[in-house]
């Protein structure tokens, strides 16, 4: 897949990858071993059916291979871009071992990117149930659900609290990665499918929990959207920002063209990220594009960051410039940031991650200074507590997040959850894995009715 450089796309928010050509994408369909028990498949958290599609792109059938990728998932442009193929299908590939494994994800998007252009295809949809449900979030998670629902003939109502739909899609990930007409295109084919979307509908709050009662179910997919912070001394300076708010700023309200969007964001000339997961190198490479020089501060060695190997790469090569083995405790200034202090850490014993466990040196020579005037963390963020702490009787874990059984299926009767409220924060296409599977539940349960 042909990629912009550095130098260049750092001057806007215009796509990274290009993706690939026609021909390309029939030549690396031909890899593809079509193996007897495809592993790939396996390795797929909605279980496309991975050789099938593959196997209609080597035909040229392209239109075919479309169909067959929205058996199981209607955001395939979505998912051909930030799913991490690395860890799931490509990861199984048994061209893998000896070689490059087939490049399942490039070859989804191009599928998906094609059929959007010659004109879509809606998929089959069963005759109507008569039965109403409720969708709380528009986010991967409640889209799933809400196109599997439609598919089995139930009424879908989605109860978005912002003024565009797509949750994490349209307010986290940066233009550049997923482009926003992308998002506003694969809803639109799940609201072409029937469902009707209600957006600045806050539940619990514009809708009452009472009103979602009324419906034949509710799921759950609001998402993790409450921000996690060091609790250092300095975090309340005017320019410390949690990921989640500056990023929501920038990619939903446009803040970088400040003033022609009136939501601006402070911009910083040298800004601090810390995290080293995907949100941080979202935040790091967005302060790129508006002007800053960047620091990426991360508590353990480079190798052990969680972050995708390519957006590391990507990140790199747009010149921000990573501090591993650091962690920050203290944030200077006031009322503004002036600076940022931190302590330099050595790995220790393994955690339960299986990552050593970092801890702080000792010495003056430990601590060092950062000159900076913005700084971001991005350490992680908790399920939205807003609509669950409402319903009563609904069993909470200890980080917050909605406890559901093996189907979806919460502590309360007839609502389910799934994507990060349930599991914490996790990728988009995990969030979609358990979607579709509490739709499934939820449609077994109505028709036994």
């Amino acid at each position: 897949m042909s990629k912009r450089s550095g130098d260049e796309r750092i001057a806007d928010f215009k796509e990274v990858n290009e993706g690939i050509s026609e021909q390309n994408a029939v030549l690396e369909a031909l890899r593809c071993m079509d193996c007897v028990r495809p592993q790939c498949t396996k390795g797929c958290p909605v279980n496309i059916d991975i050789p099938a599609f593959i196997r209609a792109i080597a035909e040229e059938d392209f239109k075919g291979a479309a169909a067959i990728i929205k058996k199981d998932n209607m955001l395939p442009a979505i998912c051909g871009r930030v799913c991490p193929q690395e860890n799931q299908c490509e990861g199984l590939c048994v061209l893998g071992n000896k070689e490059k494994p087939v490049r399942i994800g490039a070859l989804e998007r191009f599928v998906a990117d094609r059929e959007r252009k010659a004109g879509t295809t809606l998929p089959e949809i069963m005759p109507p149930t008569g039965k109403r449900v409720a969708v709380v979030g528009s986010g991967p998670a409640g889209i799933t659900a809400a196109a599997e629902l439609a598919r089995y003939g139930h009424s879908v109502t989605v109860f978005e609290s912002l003024h565009e739909a797509g949750g994490v899609l349209t307010y986290g990930i940066p233009e550049f990665r997923l482009p926003k007409e992308i998002v506003k295109a694969e809803i639109q084919q799940i609201l072409d499918m029937g469902v009707e979307l209600k957006l600045n509908h806050i539940a619990g709050r514009t809708v009452s929990v009472e009103e979602l009662l009324e419906f034949d179910a509710v799921f759950l997919g609001t998402g993790a959207g409450l921000p996690s912070f060091m609790g250092i001394e300095g975090e309340n300076f005017n320019g410390v920002y949690s990921a989640n708010e500056f990023l929501t700023r920038v990619n939903l309200m446009h803040a970088n063209a400040f003033p022609e969007y009136d939501t601006p964001v402070m911009k910083g000339s040298r800004v601090a990220v810390v995290g080293g997961g995907n949100v941080a190198m979202d935040s790091a490479r967005v302060s790129r594009r508006m002007g800053a020089e960047v620091y990426l501060i991360y508590r353990r060695r480079e190798e052990d960051l969680p972050a995708r190997d390519e957006e590391v790469r990507n990140a790199v090569e747009e010149g921000v410039e990573f501090l591993c083995c650091a962690n920050p405790v203290k944030i200077l200034g006031g009322p503004v940031v002036t600076g940022i202090e931190c302590v330099r850490m050595e790995m220790c014993k393994p955690d339960e991650s299986g990552r050593p466990c970092p801890v702080p040196l000792k010495g003056d020579d430990a601590v060092f200074t950062l000159d900076v005037d913005v700084v971001i963390e991005a350490i992680g963020q908790s399920p939205n507590p807003l609509l669950v702490s409402l319903i009563e009787g609904l069993e909470r874990g200890r980080r917050g997040n909605v406890v559901v059984d093996g189907s979806g299926l919460t502590s309360v009767d007839r609502i389910y959850a799934g994507g990060d409220i349930a599991t914490g924060a996790a990728t988009v296409i995990e969030a979609m894995g358990t979607a579709r599977k509490a739709a499934q539940s939820i449609n077994e349960m109505l028709m036994k009715e």
